[in-house]
């Protein structure tokens, strides 16, 4: 959800706080009290959560804004989490015109209808907001890279990508034997990943996959430590990487 020209749309909407019937005139920043904010949060990790920091969703991405920065200080100025709902969701439906190959670029409508309105309304209930998620919410989404480490088998290491959408892989460790490995990549969500490895003279990537697409890569490795990532730009900084151990 790339949110430029951010604070162009807030001192647009700043008029309808204004007005002596309240936010009567601009009913659609109004949070939707039959939100489902766990639908909300499960759809901002598979859509959103490679591109954003968003601290309660654990969402790490560094290639759009970072939305708790981007609301502070505006809810500090006394603008409403209604009225950010506003406009969280008119940059779902009508995000920022950038280039398609800019590291902002985010295509329209990533999610739509009721979805999109839950999506906007989880946002604006935890941007910002210090602490972490609390009773469903809190479980809604399981933590990035949280999986037990995985041994490889008969010479191939099976290290899916999180299937929400998270920058992260099924685990953060990987253990397999000296001499030739295939890894093995399963991409399920939406959100482009592949996989590399490096580490003792090793520099090897897959093809970059996604929508249930396999990234692969073949090496011959020696006893040692490696790490094993993601290179689409901003991935590996928010978290997608680990260590693979080969004794």
């Amino acid at each position: 959800m790339t949110l430029t020209p951010f604070r162009t749309r807030l001192l647009g909407l700043a008029a309808c706080v204004t007005l002596a019937a309240g936010l009567t005139a601009c009913e659609n920043d109004n949070v939707s009290a039959n939100a489902d904010l766990i639908a909300g949060k499960k759809a901002f990790a598979q859509k959103c959560a490679a591109c954003h920091v968003l601290a309660r969703a654990e969402a790490k991405g560094v290639q759009g804004p970072n939305l708790d920065e981007a609301f502070r200080q505006s809810l500090k100025d006394g603008f409403g989490r209604d009225t950010l709902h506003g406009v969280v969701h008119s940059q779902i439906i009508h995000p920022a015109r950038v280039p398609k190959d800019s590291p902002a670029y985010m295509p329209a409508e990533l999610v739509t209808g009721k979805l999109a309105e839950d999506v906007a309304s989880y946002v604006a209930a935890v941007v910002a907001r210090p602490g972490k998620d609390e009773g469903k919410l809190a479980t809604a989404v399981a933590a990035a890279g949280s999986g037990k480490p995985v041994a490889a088998k008969n010479g191939k290491l099976a290290m899916p990508a999180d299937p929400n959408g998270q920058l992260a892989y099924l685990s953060k460790e990987a253990t397999a034997p000296p001499g030739a490995l295939e890894i093995d990549s399963e991409n399920d969500a939406s959100i482009p990943h592949d996989i590399a490895v490096e580490g003792n003279g090793v520099d090897e990537k897959g093809e970059t996959v996604q929508d249930g697409g396999v990234s692969k890569v073949s090496v011959t490795l020696k006893p040692g430590k490696y790490e094993y990532y993601c290179t689409v730009a901003g991935h590996r900084e928010g978290g997608m990487e680990g260590t693979l151990t080969v004794k």
